[in-house]
């Protein structure tokens, strides 16, 4: 597949579903400043971001609409790829 996936049709038409929901942060559950769109809306902590409950880096799945989530930018960087219960696997630094 050529390009990045998340800058194709199938996965904005998935984030045009969603916002469509306006559904509170998933995380935080505040309510997300929907209105902010376009250049605005990536340095806006409060603004909405698709956040997937089991994270792209652990399995989940870019398009599966089950694994949709609204988040703000704000939580959902703070999230990390950490899974849907919130809690981290801790691993040892030693090696």
């Amino acid at each position: 597949m050529a390009g990045n996936p998340r800058n194709g049709r199938p996965y904005r038409r998935l984030c045009t579903q969603q916002r469509a929901l306006g559904l509170p942060c998933w995380i935080c559950g505040g309510e997300i400043a929907y209105w902010i769109t376009g250049p605005d809306a990536g340095r806006h902590t409060a603004a909405f971001t698709l956040d997937h409950a089991v994270p792209l880096s652990l399995g989940g799945d870019l398009l599966d609409p089950a694994n949709a989530r609204s988040a703000h930018r704000r939580c959902n960087s703070v999230r990390g790829n950490r899974s849907a219960t919130g809690k981290a696997e801790r691993r040892s630094r030693r090696w």
